[in-house]
């Protein structure tokens, strides 16, 4: 199954990758899906 997703690409520490991986291993997510969810969080909150 192909995306209709556009890409985006993030650099960041690899100290907060590492982090990333272990709060999305625990959330039973991706790494991808936990940004998506933070930012999303993130966007609700500060855009009212």
């Amino acid at each position: 199954m192909t995306s209709q997703l556009p890409k985006f690409t993030l650099r960041i520490p690899k100290e907060l990758l590492d982090k990333l991986k272990i709060i999305a291993q625990n959330n039973g997510r991706s790494v991808n899906k936990e940004i998506e969810m933070v930012l999303k969080e993130y966007t609700q909150k500060n855009l009212k």
